[in-house]
């Protein structure tokens, strides 16, 4: 599979305010420039710097540190999200570059963080880059489509712990490795890992099959489901064995029972010969 070129994009916003304020404890961190990522159009990312204050200087470098308020403005969870924001004097001329990382921001979430950044002059703009793919779309931000297929269908799944429906069905999946589970009534849960790759292609699938339950279940109304040989029933009350011990549950306390299927083999008759007289 032929691997995606990596393109770089930039946004660069003019600041009409001064971008340097002298360190202070009456000073308030007002916002003095709004980045949206990708465009104001159709933005995922909203960045909102505050004023850079010096924290120190040497040998003609200041130490920068500006306060970045980070909001997912998408209707989806961003995993991880990686840009290099440069800094540039009024002649457009690149005094210093960091980078900025957030990782795990849920639509509408916002993250505060102090960047901190090595400069040789006084900022002007800044310019913001992220790697992005071949379409645009970030690297960590890319989704591939999977068809998620069960054995038997009709299985609940869920990736990485939030529900996606039912099977079959397509869930679209981010770049990195994700867990899927599997439930249905009846069957063993499981769950599987699955990687998607930068470079992944669209149109892939996944088959996973449940296993039959191995022992009765008994799902108490706390929530705790316990596995082992249901022994007997009444209208009162529930006795399983668990790993050789009895234990017995007031038939209130019991929300559902699956029990296995069980085959028994029948044993042929055992016939006596009989007795032959005696010549």
């Amino acid at each position: 599979m032929k691997r995606a070129s990596i393109l770089a994009v930039s946004i660069c916003l003019l600041v009409s305010t001064p971008f340097l304020s002298a360190k202070s404890k009456k000073d308030k961190p007002e916002p003095v420039i709004v980045m949206l990522w990708p465009d104001s159009t159709a933005p995922t990312i909203k960045l909102t710097f505050g004023k850079f204050v010096e924290l120190a200087a040497y040998n003609g470098q200041l130490s920068l540190e500006s306060p970045v308020l980070i909001e997912n403005v998408s209707g989806k969870r961003i995993p991880l999200a990686s840009f290099t924001v440069y800094l540039l004097d009024k002649d457009k001329v690149r005094v210093g570059n960091g980078t900025l990382t957030f990782t795990d921001l849920e639509p509408g979430q916002q993250t505060k963080q102090a960047f901190q950044v090595f400069a040789v002059g006084i900022p002007s703009t800044l310019s913001l880059v992220a790697r992005n793919d071949t379409s645009g779309i970030p690297t960590s931000l890319k989704t591939i489509p999977l068809k998620v297929v069960s054995v038997p269908p009709g299985a609940a799944i869920r990736v990485d712990g939030r529900d996606e429906g039912i099977t079959p069905t397509t869930v679209r999946l981010t770049i990195g490795t994700h867990t899927l589970a599997f439930s249905k009534e009846g069957y063993a849960s499981g769950s599987t890992p699955v990687e998607i790759k930068p470079d992944e292609a669209p149109g892939g699938s996944i088959s996973f099959e449940l296993g039959g339950l191995s022992r009765d279940n008994i799902e108490l109304r706390d929530g705790r489901v316990l596995e082992g040989d249901v022994i007997s029933m009444s209208m009162t009350e529930v006795v399983i064995r668990i790993n050789g011990a009895d234990q017995t549950f007031p038939r209130n306390q019991v929300r559902k029972i699956l029990l296995v299927e069980r085959i028994l083999n029948a044993q042929p008759a055992v016939t006596q010969p009989s007795a032959k007289p005696n010549p």
